[in-house]
């Protein structure tokens, strides 16, 4: 089958379009036809093998284990596995590769447990914008900082691939939200509904001015102390992702051990968040998402050959929203 594959760690330009064996399904799993694979911050570390502790965390110490990369996915069920009673060929699917060969190939064999019916609102290619970027966000604010009706919440990236679902769905929940973002953002996140947007570049979000319940913290760029600062004294701060930092340990440090340590000595909740994708909660966002209370923001799509060029532009920080490879024709 067509994929794109890895054979050393790198820029993009590691990335190329080439061939790969056709999975087969195991007795748990679904092999499922991709049509489109969603691009997250998770895939460029893999691809560059940065910061260090990523290969440290079993993709592989020198080079890549698995070749095809890629993560979200949404496409049709070719076949399924002897014990998989929920799916059966041509049901239409979306969810997460959680580990081995990745999305970014005409063919994957994903756990059923990572995949849920797809939206039937939603084209191939916003389905696949939503796995991971989805999941974080619902996550992050349901399960890590506890949201409740009428309270303040700051998105910060909120014109990004998760904080654009964080806007959404914490307006769904009953928050406030306010949203940072950068100026070619600020009306991308006041048209998904926050009731307030902070252009970063004009405005601090910890002048003091405001405080905020729960601040969801997906750009990674700022100091403990200084989001501690915008929270109430009880308040929730919730991590996502390890942007930043050095190239041993990235972002990772302030979410893997400062917050913790911090913790310990306030009463805020300074919290880290490693979602995972599952069948319970891709339900959950499909119902949300098919009752118009959530849409996927998609800035651009990319053909598979072009994959390498949709994950540089991610990186590069120019996305609003999702970005997205289209692997089969529908």
């Amino acid at each position: 089958m067509q994929a794109i594959v890895q054979d050393a760690y790198g820029p993009p330009d590691v990335w190329h379009l080439g061939e790969a064996d056709k999975p087969v399904a195991g007795d748990d799993e679904v092999l499922v036809r991709v049509h489109a694979a969603g691009v997250d911050p998770g895939v460029w570390h893999v691809t560059a093998g940065m910061p260090y502790l990523v290969r440290l965390m079993g993709v592989g110490l020198r080079t890549p284990r698995a070749r095809v990369p890629g993560n979200d996915l949404a496409g049709r069920v070719e076949a399924v596995g002897a014990n998989v009673r929920q799916f059966q060929p041509g049901d239409e699917v979306y969810g997460r590769k959680p580990a081995g060969d990745g999305s970014f190939a005409e063919y994957v064999a994903v756990p059923a447990g990572r995949l849920a019916p797809k939206p039937t609102n939603l084209t191939f290619e916003q389905a696949a914008a939503v796995p991971v970027s989805g999941v974080t966000a619902l996550q992050g604010l349901r399960d890590k900082g506890r949201v409740l009706p009428g309270q303040k919440v700051l998105v910060i990236g909120a014109g990004g691939g998760v904080g654009t679902f964080a806007v959404q769905l914490a307006k769904a929940f009953g928050a406030e939200v306010a949203g940072v973002c950068g100026p070619a953002r600020v009306d991308l996140v006041r048209s998904i509904g926050a009731d307030h947007v902070i252009d970063r570049s004009s405005e601090d979000f910890g002048d003091g001015s405001r405080y905020y319940d729960l601040i969801l913290d997906t750009a990674g760029r700022r100091s403990l102390g200084e989001l501690r600062r915008a929270l109430t004294r009880r308040g929730t701060l919730v991590i996502v992702g390890g942007e930043g930092g050095d190239r041993w340990l990235g972002g990772f440090d302030r979410q893997m051990l400062r917050a913790p340590a911090a913790s310990l000595f306030t009463s805020q909740k300074l919290q880290a968040l490693t979602a995972k994708v599952q069948t319970k909660d891709l339900e959950v966002l499909r119902r949300m998402i098919e009752a118009g209370k959530v849409t996927p923001v998609i800035d651009r799509i990319y053909p598979l050959a072009e994959a390498p060029e949709a994950l540089r532009y991610l990186h590069e920080g120019h996305a609003r929203g999702k970005v997205v490879v289209t692997v089969a024709a529908d």
